[in-house]
């Protein structure tokens, strides 16, 4: 039988303990962030003398920081369509594909996952500089694209082969064609494969900064690199509002994943 709380005893509370303890650890940083964005003092300085909504009027009044969240969210949204698109033709023919080298080639799309970030990014700066792509739309969404995929092939790999394929052949056999029974059967019954895939494919793009600054010009820049970049110049309060306002989109997105996949489990 499975251990559960009850039956720990004492340890349960130590469990608890240890859980709580390393949530906090975690959670204070976002906390200081988040407070340090309200403080009237224009260095960051805790605790705050008293709380002001400035950083985020001189924020939102600032047109550089309009346009280095729309450039994220613009890529972030182009990497989350091909990411889903690619991943989920690429996911087909791993989990159904009978050829030779299929593990191999699963490895392989995993390994942007366990490569350092900035080997990854020395290595595209070199290739995209010889091609003319540093500095561009194109170059910044190849680049998140690498890295974004196995969290796509990951999630629809995963609902691929929790679906039973004869609820898709019943279908082929009651007259539809092989595509038309996988838009309108398998698709339906992997859409929870498909959220996730887009959600962390979008949060891999929005929250992408070694990568990003290797690709990024004085005229094209994420939130991330603009981010860093004010950070190296001048500790201004105005970062802590930036950082902020990334980590409430990041949490929401999470909890609207967490949201759907208790609804569709429902």
């Amino acid at each position: 039988m499975l251990l559960n709380l009850n039956s720990l005893g004492a340890w349960k509370w130590i469990l608890l303990a240890i859980t709580g303890a390393t949530s906090v650890f975690l959670l204070l940083p976002i906390l200081f962030i988040a407070a340090l964005s309200f403080g009237s003092s224009q260095w960051l300085i805790f605790p705050p003398p008293s709380w002001t909504l400035k950083w985020y009027q001189d924020l939102l009044a600032d047109p550089r920081w309009l346009e280095a969240a729309w450039t994220s969210f613009r890529i972030a949204l182009m990497v989350t369509v091909l990411s889903v698109l690619i991943g989920l033709v690429a996911s087909f023919g791993l989990v159904r594909g009978r050829f030779v080298g299929r593990v191999a080639l699963r490895a392989l799309f995993m390994t942007p996952m366990i490569l350092p970030v900035v080997v990854l990014a020395v290595a595209l700066y070199a290739f995209f500089l010889r091609l003319g792509l540093n500095g561009t739309t194109a170059g910044f969404v190849i680049a998140h694209l690498v890295v974004a995929l196995p969290f796509s092939i990951l999630a629809l790999t995963g609902a691929l082969e929790g679906f039973d394929k004869s609820i898709e052949d019943a279908a082929v056999l009651c007259g539809a064609s092989p595509l038309k029974a996988k838009i309108l059967i398998t698709l339906p019954c992997i859409s929870h494969g498909l959220f996730s895939a887009a959600i962390f494919s979008f949060l891999t793009s929005w929250d992408e900064v070694v990568l990003a600054i290797f690709m990024a010009s004085p005229t094209l820049q994420t939130l991330p690199v603009k981010i860093w970049a004010t950070l190296r110049q001048d500790l201004t309060p105005v970062i802590a509002a930036a950082s902020t306002l990334l980590i409430v989109v990041t949490m929401l997105l999470m909890l609207i994943a967490a949201a759907v996949k208790k609804g569709m489990k429902a």
